[in-house]
């Protein structure tokens, strides 16, 4: 059994409101854009991490993660990307990647947009945790965390915090 939090966008930011809602996960799975090698290096001090790199991530982060990540967790295939779409809209890449991989969960990011979706097309769960930094078109910071117990998902929970606290100001 894992408990694993998912987040994506961070550009930059790990906070402690994030750090609060990853604390008791087993690893953290990153969909790109994390704003820095330095951010990721921080993440992968907290929890372990898995991750792909985004957009706007740079030369020495995509040394470092790939564009798509496809891994097995528990009795899971995962495949993560950043820019991969959603069900009835994947992206072309996407698509190849899920018929070649068959993952049971399909994680991406860049949208900002908090999205858990079965998708009966491909017998799989879309996760896309929406944007947990503070730099976008978002309203709020969201993640997710969950359980995988072989065969199992379960427990899924979603963070949501405000996009700027009252102490930082408008």
């Amino acid at each position: 059994m894992k408990r694993i939090g998912v987040i994506s966008d961070t550009h930059g930011c790990f906070d402690q409101q994030l750090q609060l809602f990853l604390k008791d996960v087993d690893e953290i799975w990153h969909a790109g854009d994390f704003g820095s090698l330095e951010l990721a290096d921080q993440i992968a001090a907290f929890k372990p991490l898995k991750g792909v790199y985004g957009n706007i991530d740079g030369g020495m982060s995509r040394r470092v993660f790939q564009e798509f990540n496809c891994f097995e967790c528990e009795n899971k295939r995962i495949l993560m990307t950043h820019i991969g779409g959603y069900p009835r809209n994947y992206s072309p890449l996407a698509i190849r990647m899920i018929q070649s991989y068959k993952p049971d969960i399909f994680i991406a990011g860049h949208s900002h947009i908090l999205k858990v979706i079965f998708d009966p097309i491909y017998n799989l769960l879309h996760i896309n945790p929406g944007a947990a930094g503070k730099y976008g078109f978002h309203k709020v910071r969201t993640a997710i965390r969950f359980t995988i117990d072989g065969d199992d998902i379960r427990d899924m929970e979603i963070g949501e915090w405000p996009k700027i606290l009252p102490e930082e100001g408008l």
